[in-house]
């Protein structure tokens, strides 16, 4: 049998065609215009893992199906459950994309089609990472499970069902994803050349508040000053949610919440990041935050209060006087492992009470939230993935969190127990879910061949 190396080599092109059929297929998960095409996708993907003697099913949801496919289990060995989504999100506004997004073009050594990385191009590496094991060892080295779903894009209601058991099985749910890590490619490396291990999330929680004053809008004049404005009022209460030096007013927001260790502090410090450079690209003088921290330290290891849509009175052009009776925002906390949702909630929902002037009735919404996770970089999960990594793009991953959220990863750990490791190989400027989405294609060979000693490395884990 051919060794890792030239079978990856003899069926490179091979790969590349492959993936360009399947970034060909329009799975617009969120347009229902698209539903045919999501299942052609969904479908292309099942025969691929049954190419591979994978035993395969697709699962179907109340929305778009789930793909599952399994390899034999392995006595002794760890279990491993990929994670990835096949749909992707609308590819307008089409006026901007420089070729057709869902027929692939390659320049300058990289794909550009929607999908490209977000996440089928990601996802498809450990398909081809697997194929290559089998055709070059025979029989992989431990169990392998791909949960691949339609409605990443949409909310994911068919993933939360089924992960919940709303399925008729011979097996239960738990039992038949169970796993001892999941594997998830739907992020990015630190930059070109540097691959990263994230090993941290924030949590997340989203509020909307509405306030409600007199029964019409009123003529400033003949009125101001004598009737409570819900815009005046909204913005005192916004204002003292923050304090001068960063810090979230919110009593108790910091209760919980764990100082950076110094092992973590000196990891980060000694990351290739440019603060100049950062305000280059975002085109601003000066970065702010919470005082005592660095850029890298707000984006990952704090807690956030950022404001996202303010509405009230008149949006015209020229001035209208009115003193408006009604006014809006909607905004959220990014959180940090051992923040707890339900806590923030209660206790920003009593502020504002508190904070709401008299004559100005309030409306309080906020979402179900998700907490903020983190992977011990002392799991050997973590050193295994480090290893393959190197083999792959032929350097040491950093380690890094990232300031965003990843929902399924929460359900895996409070439905499973169980830990991700997210190995992205893409890169922040790939244009996710914006036009000319692109994906290096030397990357996208460097993900399969880590995929394919990811294998390796993680079977020699004790399970």
């Amino acid at each position: 049998m051919p060794n890792f190396d030239t079978y990856l080599t003899e069926n490179r092109h091979r790969f590349e065609s492959d993936l360009f059929e399947w970034l060909r297929i329009p799975s617009v998960g969120t347009d229902s215009a698209f539903d045919r095409d999501v299942r052609q996708a969904a479908n292309w993907l099942a025969q691929k893992f049954r190419g591979l003697d994978l035993d395969t099913e697709v699962i179907e949801t109340c929305g778009h199906p789930l793909v599952y496919a399994e390899s034999p289990k392995v006595l002794g060995a760890p279990t491993v459950l990929v994670y990835g989504h096949y749909d992707v999100q609308p590819p307008d506004p089409l006026e901007l994309w420089e070729t057709p997004p869902f027929e692939p073009s390659v320049r300058d050594g990289k794909v550009y089609a929607r999908g490209a990385t977000d996440d089928k191009g990601q996802m498809i590496t450990h398909l081809f990472g697997v194929e290559a094991y089998l055709k070059t060892r025979g029989e992989l080295p431990l169990q392998v499970k791909f949960l691949i779903e339609g409605e990443e894009e949409s909310g994911g209601a068919g993933l939360a069902a089924f992960l919940s058991g709303d399925y008729d099985n011979d097996v239960p749910v738990k039992e038949k994803i169970n796993a001892d890590i999941v594997v998830i490619s739907d992020c990015s490396q630190y930059g070109p050349g540097q691959p990263a291990i994230t090993y941290g999330l924030r949590g997340i929680t989203h509020f909307q508040v509405n306030l409600s004053g007199p029964n019409r809008d009123l003529h400033s004049g003949g009125f101001g000053g004598s009737v409570s404005n819900p815009a005046n009022a909204l913005c005192k209460m916004l204002a003292a949610l923050m304090g001068e030096d960063g810090r979230i007013q919110i009593p108790g927001f910091y209760d919980d919440v764990q100082s950076p260790s110094e092992r973590e502090r000196r990891q980060l410090a000694a990351l290739d990041f440019s603060e100049t450079e950062c305000m280059s690209e975002l085109g601003v003088n000066a970065l702010a935050g919470e005082q005592g921290f660095s850029t890298l330290e707000r984006r990952w290891l704090r807690p956030t209060f950022d404001i996202h849509g303010l509405w009230s009175g008149y949006q015209g052009e020229g001035a209208k006087t009115v003193l408006p009776a009604k006014a809006g925002v909607k905004f959220s906390c990014r959180l940090v492992p051992n923040q707890d949702p339900a806590k923030i909630k209660a206790s920003l929902k009593k502020m504002l009470e508190g904070l709401c002037p008299p004559g100005i009735e309030m409306e309080f919404h906020a979402s179900r939230g998700a907490p903020g996770l983190v992977l011990s970089l002392d799991s050997p999960y973590v050193e295994a993935a480090a290893r393959a990594i190197k083999q792959g793009f032929e350097t040491r991953p950093v380690f890094v969190r990232t300031g965003g959220s990843i929902p399924v990863v929460n359900s895996f750990a409070s439905i499973l127990g169980i830990d991700t490791l997210l190995l992205g190989w893409g890169q922040d400027d790939d244009n996710l879910h914006s036009p000319n989405e692109k994906f290096s294609l030397a990357d996208f060979h460097r993900g399969i061949k880590s995929s394919c000693c990811l294998w390796d490395e993680i079977s020699k884990v004790d399970a």
